[in-house]
């Protein structure tokens, strides 16, 4: 069982985003012939066969809007994939985090309440996942400034989950 709770991107917003991306572009979905693909609505991968969309998703900005922190230049967009129509999101019974790899590197972004970087760190997630990601994100919130921690990944820059205090 996992120490923190990874959260997908949340329904208004994939339905926002479905429409219109976070760089106001127009939802331009596809149906993909490979799988793999990291999707943020379920926090798994996607089949062959699936109509996904990728679009540029602003998660700090979003959660500033909702809590009324105020990230200043912190708010960045980038790339993240997203089932094209709504789906049943992440399932219960799929133990550990999402998109974990051994070998693959993340960053652990840590914000406090005003939506500011309050540090980071580069992870390489060990043999064993689930203990890579659990004392990274135990470090993170043992800062008691830290309200809200971001995981990226490394190669491509793009937003996986989120997990709050």
């Amino acid at each position: 069982m996992t120490g923190h709770q990874p959260r997908p991107i949340g329904p208004a917003a994939l339905a926002e985003l479905r429409a219109t991306d976070d760089a106001g572009r127009p939802c331009r979905p596809y149906t993909t012939s490979e799988g793999g693909h990291p999707l943020r609505c379920c926090l798994r991968g996607n089949e062959p066969g699936e109509r996904i969309a990728l679009v540029s998703y602003a998660p700090l900005r979003r959660w500033a809007a909702a809590t009324g922190a105020s990230p200043g230049a912190y708010d960045e967009q980038g790339p993240v994939f997203i089932h094209a129509e709504p789906c049943a999101g992440p399932d219960a019974l799929r133990p550990g985090y999402p998109f974990a790899r051994a070998g693959a590197l993340r960053t652990v972004r840590r914000y406090d309440a005003r939506g500011h970087i309050v540090g980071g760190r580069l992870l390489e997630l060990p043999a064993d996942p689930e203990k890579g990601f659990d004392a990274a994100l135990d470090e993170a919130f043992a800062d008691p400034e830290v309200v809200l921690a971001h995981v990226r990944a490394v190669e491509y820059g793009c937003f996986h989950f989120e997990v709050r205090r």
